[in-house]
C-alpha cells in the first residue's frame, strides 16, 4: 500500500526517484530494526571444533587453490578440500579433548575414593578386616 503510494507521488512528479529511494529505504531500515528489537534472544552457543576446523582449512584452501590453479576454479576446488581437511582435523581435536576431559575426570573420582578410603576405614587389628565407619 506504502508503496503504490510513493510510486503515485512519483509518477505525479511530486517526488524524485532520489527522494523516493531515500524514503523507501529509510522505512525498510526502521521497521527491520524494529523487528529486530523485538525478537527473541537465542542463548549464544559456541562453536564446534569442527565448524572452526572446517571454517579454517576452507579458507586457507580457497586462498592455496587460487594462488597454485590461478583462477576461482582452483579456489573453489581448494576450498572445498581445506574444508574436508579442517573438519577432520577438528572433529579428531574435539575427540581428544573430550578424552582427556574423560580421564581428568576419572581421575579426580579416584582421588575423591582414595581420600573416602583413607579417612572413612578402619581395619581391625586382630582379625585384619577392614571396616567402613558410619558418620
Amino acid at each position: 500500500m506504502a508503496w503504490y503510494l510513493f510510486y503515485a507521488c512519483y509518477k505525479l512528479k511530486q517526488i524524485s526517484m532520489k527522494k523516493l529511494f531515500f524514503c523507501c529505504s529509510t522505512i525498510l531500515t526502521l521497521l527491520i530494526a524494529d523487528t529486530h528489537s523485538f525478537a527473541q534472544q537465542q542463548p549464544k552457543r559456541k562453536m564446534s571444533g569442527q565448524a572452526k576446523g572446517a571454517i579454517i582449512g576452507g579458507a586457507g584452501g580457497a586462498v592455496a587453490g587460487g594462488i597454485i590453479g590461478k583462477g576461482v576454479g582452483g579456489a573453489l576446488i581448494g576450498g572445498a578440500i581445506g574444508a574436508g581437511g579442517g573438519y577432520i582435523i577438528g572433529n579428531e581435536h574435539s575427540k581428544k579433548v573430550a578424552r582427556e576431559r574423560e580421564a581428568a575426570a576419572a581421575r579426580e573420582r579416584a582421588r575423591k575414593r582414595a581420600y573416602y578410603r583413607a579417612h572413612h576405614t578402619v581395619t581391625h587389628p586382630s582379625k585384619g578386616v577392614t571396616v567402613i565407619r558410619k558418620h
